[in-house]
């Protein structure tokens, strides 16, 4: 059973790397958890075991995050659950790799509307559905700072997202809502390493940041767990570059 009186965070792409990361390490800090999948729900129903396992409490809700009905239906479903909604984290994207070319721009439509869209989408609903005092944190990239080959339609997504994050801020003046981006540098998720050989990994990558090592999600949970947290409660349209010094 939830504890009502606990806060409530809606977690998207709660089901594996990064997302899965944030939902546990919210559980843990006694949020009750919406954990958001798209596809999968068997995933997603392990993180929710997992985190009932240890005391937690968590739902599984499945929603496509590019649907604005499916997006506010998700909001409708966490509100119903635990009566409030304290922290929204959008950790939902894709990452397709091409060049800038005629043959990619399926790929740059997809990558856009997950990310970027399905950003703004989360955004425009946790407006309405937020407490005042709550917070919102989304998800960039350190890759917007670099100009990698192939790497155009995600970094064009994630600085939109940036993009967005600074106006949002701005327009929820006066409720005490927060609103923030974590940007992680290469992070060893199955997102980030598909399609990538050990050697790019290994001799490319990593050894881009000082820190010389892929980060770990849990260590990008910590970052969340901060900006949700009563110590960030004064950091505001800000993106925070959590990467070992990438960018």
């Amino acid at each position: 059973m939830a504890d009502l009186n606990r806060k409530s965070a809606l977690v998207t792409g709660g089901s594996g790397g990064i997302g899965r990361a944030v939902a546990q390490r919210l559980a843990l800090e006694q949020f009750n958890v919406i954990v958001h999948y798209s596809g999968k729900r068997a995933p997603a129903e392990q993180v929710v075991a997992d985190i009932k396992q240890v005391g937690g409490s968590a739902v599984a809700v499945q929603a496509d995050i590019t649907d604005a009905a499916d997006v506010a239906r998700l909001f409708e479903r966490t509100v119903a659950t635990f009566r409030r909604l304290d922290a929204v984290v959008n950790c939902a994207g894709i990452m397709p790799l091409g060049k800038i070319v005629p043959e990619t721009l399926p790929d740059f439509d997809r990558v856009i509307a997950t990310n970027l869209r399905g950003t703004f989408l989360v955004m425009s609903e946790a407006v309405s559905r937020l407490a005042n005092g709550g917070r919102i944190v989304v998800f960039s990239s350190s890759f917007v700072a670099n100009s990698f080959p192939s790497y155009g339609p995600y970094i064009a997504s994630k600085a939109g997202v940036e993009g967005l994050v600074r106006v949002l801020a701005h327009e929820l003046r006066g409720r005490g809502i927060t609103v923030n981006a974590v940007a992680p540098g290469p992070v060893g998720t199955e997102l980030f390493l598909k399609g990538k050989t050990s050697s790019q990994i290994g001799e490319e990558l990593i050894k881009l940041a000082p820190l010389e090592r892929l980060g770990k999600p849990e260590a990008i949970a910590e970052v969340v767990s901060f900006l949700v947290g009563r110590a960030g409660g004064r950091i505001n349209a800000q993106v925070i570059r959590a990467d070992g010094g990438f960018a």
